[in-house]
């Protein structure tokens, strides 16, 4: 993951803004303490990181790459920025206040010793807060009809709803709430369905390679036609039809909130 996200992390930052709705949103599920002290683990170039800490919020940022967490260090040298991964944080017991994982839990490679380690790094009745995708919500996506491999291989990689609980619950998490998220025609992070509303944006080389869908699983060969049909659809009309066709109920993302009660 760390090489991955070395790569991705060269032109991250010009496309992976902080969007207001959602850091409105993991503020409100944080709701932090005043002088308390919150983890973003996966935090990246540190956007929401940053946007949440110029909101008064005392922050650690984590994060498996070098070259992100050097972007996120020249932003806000402010923030506490440490090299590590969810299933090694190196905090001590009972540190932090509240945790927040942005877009993060499929990089997990074990989840049994990662929410073991959150859960062990968070004080009594703190509250971590997932935003994340799954299986089903991405099946969804009218990118699939253009990049079918890519998705699939996206799918794949996404821990269902039930496998994060499931783990969580082991580890002595209580389930507190969730929240579906249909991606707004706004968005200004350009995560993999920021184009929901506006297929143009995958035309642009820089987004896609902000993301990893398309930077790290994708078959160049496929992304070439899928862009190549995508275009046709969009010059005919016929992509008005295709994002029909995928619209459904499930939401495009969701908000996980977990807490440690003992």
């Amino acid at each position: 993951m760390s090489v991955k996200y070395d790569d991705i992390g060269i032109n991250y930052n010009s496309t992976r803004r902080a969007d207001p709705y959602l850091t409105s949103q993991l503020l409100k599920y944080l709701n932090p303490k005043h002088n308390g002290l919150y983890l973003d683990i996966g935090c990246g170039t540190g956007n929401y990181t940053i946007t949440l800490q110029k909101r008064g919020v005392g922050f650690i940022g984590i994060d498996p790459s070098v070259k992100m967490l050097d972007i996120a260090r020249s932003k806000n040298p402010d923030v506490e920025w440490k090299l590590g991964v969810s299933e090694k944080t190196g905090l001590p017991n009972d540190y932090v206040d509240g945790i927040m994982a942005s877009l993060t839990i499929h990089h997990w490679t074990d989840f049994k010793k990662a929410f073991t380690e959150l859960f062990r790094i968070l004080k009594k009745d703190g509250d971590l807060v997932i935003f994340t995708s799954s299986p089903e919500q991405m099946k969804g996506y009218w990118l699939n009809h253009y990049f079918p491999k890519m998705m699939n291989a996206s799918i794949i990689q996404m821990p269902s709803i039930n496998k994060i609980e499931m783990a969580a619950k082991k580890a002595g998490f209580k389930f507190k709430t969730s929240e579906n998220y249909f991606v707004k025609p706004d968005l200004e992070d350009k995560f993999l369905y920021c184009g929901k509303h506006n297929p143009e944006l995958y035309f642009n080389e820089s987004i896609r390679h902000g993301i990893s869908s398309f930077s790290s699983l994708a078959n160049k060969v496929e992304v070439e036609k899928g862009l190549i049909a995508l275009r046709k659809d969009i010059n005919s009309g016929k992509i008005t039809d295709v994002i029909k066709s995928y619209k459904n109920d499930l939401g495009d993302y969701l908000f996980l909130v977990l807490n440690k009660k003992l």
